[in-house]
């Protein structure tokens, strides 16, 4: 692996990085499973609220089919070089049902609002119990910036986290 001379971050700048990028990325790779059917992974826009992403699909598609069935799911940002890894816990909400705020913020950063659609869809609240980041081999060791739902940086575990959805869209 090339390093391209990159030195490794502090932990507290790894977590800080990933969270920037969380806010203001648009797309990400989720990777599902069904226990009949084996993987699935679909690329998706997606919103990151301060504690957990939200995506947006069809609701009969097999993203959220098999977000029923196996709630484990991983997600990727797309970068290859500046790698962020998320695993965690999947939930479907119908899109008359998802949180007002989270619909509003959604609409705000993509422009389009799933729940003015004739078809129905499903928002996909992904809440993180491991966040792996690196940049380069130096960060291989030490990628590891959440664990069991809480930053390594020391700050609030994720479910306490309250920056604003809305400040980065």
């Amino acid at each position: 692996m090339e390093t391209t001379g990159t030195t490794r971050r502090p932990t507290a700048e790894q977590v800080r990085d990933t969270r920037r990028r969380l806010g203001t990325e648009r797309d990400a790779w989720l990777s599902t499973s069904h226990p009949d059917h084996g993987p699935h992974q679909v690329p998706l826009w997606f919103l990151w609220d301060g504690r957990a992403v939200w995506l947006c699909t069809g609701s009969t598609s097999a993203t959220a089919r098999n977000v029923r069935a196996e709630p484990r799911v991983r997600l990727s940002l797309p970068d290859t070089f500046d790698v962020v890894l998320l695993q965690g816990e999947a939930e479907c909400f119908p899109d008359e049902e998802v949180p007002a705020a989270t619909a509003e913020a959604f609409t705000a950063k993509f422009g389009w609002d799933p729940r003015a659609e004739e078809d129905s869809f499903a928002y996909v609240r992904v809440t993180p119990r491991t966040v792996r980041a690196w940049r380069g081999e130096p960060e291989l060791r030490g990628r590891v910036v959440m664990r069991d739902g809480v930053w390594l940086d020391q700050e609030a575990p994720v479910e306490r986290d309250r920056s604003a959805a809305h400040s980065s869209t």
